[in-house]
């Protein structure tokens, strides 16, 4: 590890590869959610665990990159993924993957489902701040008269 990479520190906010990171308390939650709750884990050994997580990132998406690149596009793609998971070995994954990956499918079409009643309601956002507005304006109103 050089100098710069000591004082910097993997989460430094940097441009540099070296000082790509996970969130740290996203992935010491993670961790603290698998285990029992008796069990503890040492920092060091979180850190390690992260540590390995990003470098499993970096291989996979180092990867997903080269088949992107020859399959002659410039997005990666789930699909890019998926086959550098199955060339590097890790094919036990594609199962929890496939699963995720439809699930996200159906997210995406729910959010496009929704997000074109809106479009087809044929209001502008003005009219449609307008009714939110008075909306509250009416639950105000109910809450006053309680009150």
């Amino acid at each position: 590890m050089s100098d710069s990479e000591d004082r910097a520190g993997p989460s430094s906010g940097g441009a540099g590869d070296e000082e790509v990171s996970l969130p740290r308390a996203t992935v010491y939650k993670l961790i603290a959610e698998m285990l029992p709750g008796d069990f503890s884990v040492a920092k060091e050994t979180k850190d390690l665990i992260m540590e390995a997580c990003t470098e499993f990132i970096r291989l996979v998406s180092s990867e997903a990159n080269d088949l992107c690149e020859k399959s002659g596009k410039r997005t990666i793609g789930s699909d890019h993924c998926v086959q550098a998971l199955k060339d590097l070995g890790f094919e036990s994954y594609l199962k929890d993957i496939d699963t995720v990956l439809e699930e996200h499918k159906a997210e995406l079409k729910y959010r496009e489902k929704k997000n074109s009643k809106m479009a087809m309601a044929g209001l502008t956002d003005e009219e449609l701040q307008k009714q939110q507005e008075a909306l509250f304006a009416a639950s105000r109103a109910r809450f006053e008269a309680q009150g």
